[in-house]
């Protein structure tokens, strides 16, 4: 599983989480993710997130 941060606000989003808030249930990857997604912070989409290693 990994972790997907927002580039413009932080927001993390954790395949082993996955987004409530979305609809989207734990252990969703990100490439299964829809492509209209939009981060729950601040609103930008799906292409304004970058793989992070924590």
């Amino acid at each position: 599983m990994r972790k997907w941060q927002c580039i413009v606000c932080g927001w993390i989003y954790d395949e082993a989480l996955g987004c409530e808030e979305e609809d989207i249930p734990p252990g969703t990857q990100w490439s299964d993710v829809p492509e209209d997604f939009f981060c729950p912070e601040c609103g930008v989409g799906k292409e304004d997130f970058e793989m992070i290693e924590i």
